[in-house]
């Protein structure tokens, strides 16, 4: 080892150290375009997206209905980030406006989320509501619990204490946001398969083990494409559009993979 170059040297530890190489966080939203964001809404192809449900405001990703015409009529909208990622941490912040379109359900009543995990939006069927995803359910004060950060798994399951937890929807320990009030949220997925929910600072969730659900008819494609594997390693990060106005803001990802 004395015989090499102090260069050398560097180089040498720099190699050992995969660390060194590690992005921190990167903002993934530029506040003034959906560059790099790909809209899904049922009942049109991806990249469609005719009433402008998702667009910009005042350094936001705003989800809008002013052009739904009074109704939202089924049509739940999802804003896919351009590429998957593997184990990482994603910060936001969102907030809650207006109020909810009159013929959605009172489930839909300040709801809205961020899905990671997710199939590709390519992969999505025309008339899909959600993408295969894991959940991470955002509440407002009229929200259907009365909570924020829950767990809801469309086409997934989980491990839970132990367990493998087949319920839809689980309740977390954040509280649900006032009206026009922001709040951060952080989600991290580990490399050994831990997922964790920040709301406001506070960890209000955890669990592990994110796999495709055999019984549900849209990941049964998705389980065939990858030879039968449930495991979900990687996947496509979703903003949400469930019927009521909401905004994103300051939306980063550092990834740990």
């Amino acid at each position: 080892m004395r015989h090499l170059t102090t260069a050398a040297l560097l180089l040498l530890v720099a190699a050992a150290t995969p660390a060194a190489a590690k992005p921190g966080w990167q903002r993934i939203f530029d506040g003034r375009s959906l560059a790099g964001w790909t809209p899904k809404i049922t009942g049109q192809a991806v990249g469609v997206d005719p009433a402008r449900t998702f667009r910009v405001k005042d350094g936001a990703i705003a989800v809008s209905y002013e052009d739904y015409g009074g109704r939202f009529a089924g049509r739940f909208g999802h804003l896919a980030f351009k590429r998957p990622v593997g184990a990482f941490r994603l910060r936001l912040d969102y907030r809650f406006t207006g109020t909810w379109l009159p013929d959605v359900e009172g489930w839909q009543h300040s709801n809205s989320g961020i899905m990671v995990l997710g199939q590709d939006p390519a992969t999505m069927a025309r008339d899909q509501k959600f993408p295969v995803s894991i959940e991470v359910q955002l509440l407002g004060p009229d929200g259907p619990l009365p909570a924020s950060g829950n767990l809801c798994t469309p086409g997934t399951n989980v491990v839970m204490a132990g367990r493998l937890e087949t319920e839809h929807c689980i309740r977390a320990a954040g509280s649900a946001t006032p009206y026009g009030r922001w709040m951060r949220a952080e989600i991290e997925v580990t490399r050994d398969g831990r997922i964790t929910h920040w709301i406001g600072g506070k960890k209000v969730l955890s669990y592990s083990e994110a796999q495709l659900d055999p019984a549900d008819p849209d990941a049964r494609p998705l389980i065939a494409a990858a030879g039968g594997t449930l495991r979900i390693a990687r996947g496509w990060l979703y903003l949400q559009s469930e019927g009521h106005p909401v905004e994103f803001r300051n939306i980063a990802l550092m990834e740990l993979d």
